[in-house]
């Protein structure tokens, strides 16, 4: 009994040892009362912040879009890439060919085993990946969300484009203006589980409740799943089930390109107005036919360099994800996190025919 007793203090105190030499670099799991409670009320973030702390250099980062061939996001994955590199990091793109609400979560089991530094992931759903993304950051991998926010104890920061509120109201505010504040109109979205869309139509909806919009009508949400040939099936669709439309607005680069598609080989263009979120690149030649009078969105390069930059500051202890902490984004200068761990990039940008021509992407 005494040699038994014996060998059982010597493991606890070799266990003891490891354990605090593990500490210097990372947290031992579920040891004390205290870093039980920071793990669940802070998500996996580190303790405490430090932001004089340098950049660390090697940062292996991961960017995980909604799909893998959305133009709009190869262009914010390709600049965080960018990004890493300035930084003496390394980036790559993984993700779906689709856009369905499970598509992601294989990815980020692999991205776990490959001992990533940080997960970028616009989600597809914003619980169906909740589960690999905490283990991820139980392994001290850091969760940035971009552009469709995952649920909050998800992820340590969320990189939104533009206030929520801001995006949503303006859109319909836009197609007010251009209508005359009169009409039925429709919205065609991305996937009915897509976060940063859901967010957005309900401040639609809020919007179009007020007095000045009591002759506009909002007679169906339209999903194209972000697919180019669904989208425009479903602008077909919307035109044939209500032949007086008067306005559409596509919040999502994939589907409002393929509603201008279908508008401008159609008796419709001139007659419904088209209003969302696009490039100008994919939108140029639309504004410039007459199709399209206006659209909206912000600079998705610098989404994705301040998303690289934010991983960055997490997996270098600079921040943790709480409100009030900043960290510096490169040539964007420095931001601070907001409330829920969001971090907002700025306005979005109006383009019509007299600025088009100034932007590439």
């Amino acid at each position: 009994m005494m040699i038994r007793t014996a060998a059982r203090r010597r493991a606890a105190a070799t266990a003891a040892t490891a354990c605090a030499l593990a500490l210097a670099l990372t947290a031992c799991s579920g040891t004390t009362k205290d870093s039980a409670e920071k793990d669940t009320s802070n998500a996996g973030n580190a303790a405490e912040a430090d932001p004089s702390a340098p950049l660390k250099k090697d940062l292996k980062l991961a960017f995980l879009p909604k799909q893998i061939n959305n133009p709009y996001e190869k262009i914010v994955d390709e600049a965080g890439i960018a990004a890493a590199e300035e930084y003496g990091g390394t980036g790559k793109e993984v993700g779906p060919s689709d856009a369905n609400a499970s598509s992601q979560v294989s990815y980020i089991n692999t991205l776990i085993q490959q001992r990533q530094d940080a997960i970028l992931i616009a989600a597809n759903d914003p619980n169906a990946v909740c589960g690999p993304l905490k283990q991820a950051m139980k392994k001290n991998i850091k969760v940035v969300a971009y552009d469709s926010d995952t649920a909050k104890d998800c992820r340590q920061v969320f990189i939104n484009q533009a206030s929520s509120e801001e995006i949503g109201r303006s859109l319909v505010q836009h197609l007010g203006e251009q209508l005359g504040y009169q009409g039925k109109i429709a919205i065609l979205s991305a996937t009915q589980n897509a976060t940063n869309q859901n967010t957005w139509i309900e401040f639609m909806k809020d919007e179009l409740k007020l007095p000045k919009y009591k002759n506009m009508r909002l007679v169906k949400v339209a999903y194209g799943d972000d697919a180019d040939q669904k989208s425009f099936q479903q602008t077909q669709g919307l035109l044939q089930a209500y032949p007086d439309l008067k306005g559409i607005i596509s919040p999502t680069t994939v589907g409002i390109a393929a509603a201008a598609r279908y508008l401008s080989d159609s008796s419709y263009k001139g007659k419904v107005v088209l209003n969302g979120l696009g490039t100008p690149n994919q939108m140029r030649k639309y504004v410039k036919d007459g199709t399209v009078e206006q659209f909206s969105l912000w600079n998705p390069e610098e989404l994705g360099y301040l998303g690289s930059y934010a991983a960055a500051a997490l997996a270098s202890g600079q921040i943790t994800g709480a409100e009030g902490e900043k960290f510096k984004a490169g040539k964007l200068g420095e931001y601070t996190i907001g409330k829920n761990g969001e971090v907002i990039l700025g306005e979005p940008t109006v383009f019509d025919k007299k600025n088009i021509d100034k932007f590439d992407f």
